[in-house]
């Protein structure tokens, strides 16, 4: 696997961190070791990012940790484990962010599935957008949303491939529609990818919940 080129661009060093810990919960410290040797990031092993929202983690680390996640355990098996990253990722930091911070409030529990998703979607967007480098923006359609990622991590540096790859963002998305919805899943599929040749990575969620 080739290093990724550094982007300029950063994801805040508390995201990565969680990523990188749940991973490590998942693959074992060696499990991981041999993930960030093949992304050529050994500088990682034993030291993690500090646990602040200092925009310093390049979205290539991003990429090269999903790309060896591929590499390593196959599609599918990368699949599983990059969803399970991003769900830990919302589920350990993202829900005490902002807008967001009051989904847990009994004002809004009360209120109706579909507004809830009308506000947090929209929220969970801007977080992202003010935190870290990574530009987001949703919009609602009358049976999903559209969450777009204008400059996109998961996939950064990656060209030419045949199927969607950001399944860390598509596990972050899942476990926020969770939280928001008090507990529902929903389906969420990445319908676009820049490393396909796309101008933005595109997810749809659906606004009924699978269960």
């Amino acid at each position: 696997m080739d290093p990724v080129e550094k982007s300029g661009y950063y994801y805040a060093n508390k995201f990565a961190l969680i990523m990188l810990e749940a991973l490590q919960d998942v693959l074992g410290e060696n499990g991981l070791k041999a993930i960030l040797n093949l992304a050529h990031l050994p500088e990682l092993i034993d030291k993690f990012p500090p646990d602040n929202l200092n925009k310093e983690f390049d979205f290539s680390d991003v990429s090269a940790v999903n790309q060896a996640l591929e590499e390593i355990y196959g599609p599918r098996g990368g699949r599983g484990l990059a969803l399970r990253a991003g769900r830990a990722t919302f589920a350990d930091s993202l829900k005490n962010f902002g807008a967001l911070a009051g989904a847990s409030d009994l004002a809004f529990k009360v209120l109706p599935l579909n507004t809830k998703m009308r506000i947090g979607v929209p929220s969970m967007a801007r977080i992202f957008t003010q935190v870290s480098d990574q530009h987001s923006t949703s919009k609602e359609m009358d049976d999903c949303f559209v969450y777009s990622i204008h400059r996109c991590p998961v996939c950064w540096g990656r060209h030419d491939l045949d199927k969607p790859v950001c399944f860390i963002a598509v596990g972050l998305l899942q476990e926020g529609m969770k939280w928001l919805s008090g507990g529902k899943e929903f389906r969420v599929n990445e319908s676009k990818c820049v490393s396909m040749g796309d101008e933005v990575c595109e997810f749809i969620i659906e606004k009924t919940p699978i269960r």
